[in-house]
């Protein structure tokens, strides 16, 4: 057994890590896409076509020849990235002698890449014509003639000949302290390392294990763990390495002063107010995550940076320092949805992210879609078309985050809408109305909220139950906790929401109501990549203190849609009243469950299963049959979030539902 050395060079450690200049360890080599391979019309140029002979210059041609390598192609790929020679394929050299020294200046680069690859037993050699020249030797006469006999004749023939042997695996993985104050903080170095003896000893692992170690060090609390060397120890006869990492855990530390810096225009205690440290709180990395996520949610910023000091405080505190930077402060969008069975619908929006200089958000969007005929006729040409069958949604929403720099939020929305929601076979409803909501929200943590606010409603709706006009103020009490890891392609973590808002008659509305709303919905990765999810929905609601046809129709409870019961039509599910029409119901329970399975980085499967209704009385008492479906879904992930496409088929169908629904939107159902 040895440690790794070259002959040629002198690898010094000088406290950094002997492995980095030895291995030549490189990030993984981009994929990308070589329009110049394509060259349809000549437009580009074909980079491996060496330039024309010359009698002033030497091209060459770089083939590689890998023998028995495991993976030849990723191989390559490697010795490619690492080799002059081929960076620089397009330059030719003006003479032999230099050509000679450029290729003895690739040989241990290409040793390097090969070891990376954990062939410490490989053999390279540079061939032209028969002639070779390996690690150590100088170029010699012979080869430069041979190099010249080329000139203004053609690309001289550069082999590059490789007989790689095995992957050297990993036998055994230490980890031992720069010092040994007391018990162990690694006392399982595989399981840490996450190493396994028999796996390849590549670089990017032994990369890996490193960021593990640290990581697993931090997340106890100890935010200057490092490795302090990294010890590979080749048996070049059994083809196997040992690794040692000696690492400084460093002392145990709690969270020091938070300083909130550079801001732009949002005013600093706009920020402070949601970050949730305070000063001896224990270090966490996941805190660190969480509070950028917490800043990440005000409208008006951009990005955020997180730094934390070099050196712990006079307490023995790490010392934090924030800086944000602002998103643009005016938006203009667009956005459409389609579905099969409820139709298209479009909506633009416009925002404007810091209206006061306060961070202040406000927000004007309007929307349109088909409303869907629920008198038995339907639209068989533009004729048919009628100014009614245009439904419409026009909003505001207002946010006044952090009053006075504390941890309560203003907000302050309204809506203005018509719609007409149902289907030809089981009718629906009419709805003109308009409503405005001001709220007080406190944030107790990142992931914990309660609000409470004041409602004001008036409008008109028509069913076949009949038509109410009607006035509604109501206390709208709600709370949140939300620990996902994501707003739109959540792997971990819950999400639970729950609303209660009475309506009483002596606050000037017209009809008694008490509504309730819950909604609980969990993620669940079975790996740590989480490319395997299970996620869950249960939904939940009831009205009380009303009979059915007093209740606005648009209040009453329905199931159905892209984001409830998918295969079915939006709203559609619920009692039926006279002549088999929908009725609405004063209560509701909904079931989602689905496995969302990466296939590709970019592209998953999404088996799910949905069920629910609406029920007449004021809690679910099953007279009303719980309608199902499944279907499977696919996703495209963007840096944005996942594109959805959802095929659901309702397994018990009623009369009139059609046999498979399609939806297309942005982000998971729930």
């Amino acid at each position: 057994m040895r440690f790794w050395r070259r002959a040629s060079r002198t690898v010094a450690l000088s406290g950094g890590y002997a492995f980095v200049t030895l291995m030549c360890l490189q990030a993984d080599p981009a994929r990308a896409f070589d329009l110049s391979s394509l060259d349809v019309f000549g437009l580009f140029t074909k980079k491996d076509e060496p330039p024309a002979p010359s009698a002033s210059t030497l091209p060459y041609k770089l083939d590689f020849e890998l023998g028995d390598a495991d993976d030849a192609k990723a191989l390559t790929r490697s010795l490619q990235d690492a080799s002059l020679l081929y960076r620089l394929r397009q330059d030719a050299p003006p003479d032999g002698e230099t050509l000679a020294r450029r290729m003895a200046t690739d040989l241990n680069p290409l040793v390097d890449a090969l070891w990376s690859q954990g062939y410490f037993n490989a053999d390279v050699a540079l061939v032209v014509d028969g002639v070779s020249l390996k690690v150590g030797a100088e170029p010699n006469a012979t080869l430069i003639r041979q190099l010249e006999t080329h000139r203004n004749r053609d690309a001289v023939p550069i082999v590059v000949a490789v007989r790689p042997g095995k992957v050297f695996g990993f036998r055994n993985i230490a980890v031992v302290e720069h010092e040994e104050p007391g018990p162990k903080v690694v006392t399982d170095p595989e399981k840490v390392s996450r190493l396994k003896p028999g796996e390849p000893a590549t670089s990017a692992s032994l990369r890996a294990a490193q960021a593990a170690l640290v990581d697993y060090m931090r997340a106890q609390s100890r935010p200057l763990a490092k490795v302090v060397a990294l010890r590979p120890v080749v048996d070049h006869a059994a083809g196997i390495m040992d690794v040692t990492y000696e690492i400084d855990p460093g002392p145990r530390a709690g969270f020091g002063e938070v300083t909130v810096g550079k801001t732009d225009e949002i005013p600093p205690q706009v920020v402070r107010s949601f970050i949730y440290l305070e000063p001896g709180d224990p270090y966490s990395p996941k805190a660190l995550t969480d509070t950028r996520k917490s800043i990440a949610t005000i409208p008006a910023v951009g990005s955020v940076r997180i730094r934390e000091s070099e050196t712990l405080d006079g307490a023995g505190n790490l010392p934090i320092f924030v800086e944000v930077t602002e998103r643009p402060k005016r938006l203009f969008g667009f956005s459409a949805r389609y579905s099969t069975i409820d139709g298209p619908a479009v909506k633009t929006y416009w925002e404007h992210r810091n209206l006061f200089g306060g961070a202040e958000r406000l927000r004007l969007e309007g929307s349109v879609f088909l409303a869907p005929r629920i008198d038995g006729t339907k639209i068989k040409e533009i004729g048919d078309f009628k100014e009614s069958d245009i439904g419409g949604r026009f909003g505001f929403s207002f946010l006044k985050p952090a009053l006075g720099g504390s941890r309560y939020d203003w907000l302050l929305d309204g809506v203005a809408t018509r719609e007409r929601v149902g289907t030809t076979r089981y009718g629906g409803y009419t709805a003109r109305y308009g409503n405005i909501t001001t709220a007080i929200q406190r944030r107790f943590s990142d992931t914990f909220s309660v609000q409470a606010g004041i409602e004001y409603e008036r409008g008109q709706t028509s069913d076949v139950l009949g038509q109410v006009d009607y006035t509604l103020v109501g206390i709208p009490l709600s709370v949140k906790y939300d620990s996902t890891d994501s707003l739109l392609d959540p792997t971990r973590g819950f999400r639970a929401t729950a609303s209660v808002t009475p309506y009483p008659t002596f606050l000037g509305s017209s009809v008694g109501l008490f509504q309730g709303k819950a909604s609980l919905s969990a993620y669940y990765a079975l790996d740590e990549d989480a490319r395997y999810i299970l996620a869950g929905r249960v939904g939940f609601g009831s009205i009380s203190g009303a009979s059915l046809d007093d209740i606005p129709s648009t209040r009453r409870f329905y199931a159905g849609g892209g984001g409830s019961v998918r295969g079915y039509a939006y709203r559609t599910l619920s009692p039926l009243g006279p002549f088999g029409q929908l009725t609405g119901g004063r209560s509701l329970l909904e079931f989602s469950a689905e496995a969302r399975i990466k296939i590709t980085d970019t592209i998953g499967i999404v088996p799910f299963f949905d069920a629910g209704t609406a029920y007449a009385a004021a809690l679910p008492d099953g007279k009303q049959k719980l309608q199902m479906a499944a279907g499977l879904g696919f996703r495209y992930y963007t840096s944005i979030g996942p594109i959805r496409v959802d095929l659901a088929a309702p397994l018990n169908p009623r009369k009139g539902d059609k046999p498979v629904a399609l939806y297309v939107s942005i982000g998971q159902a729930f």
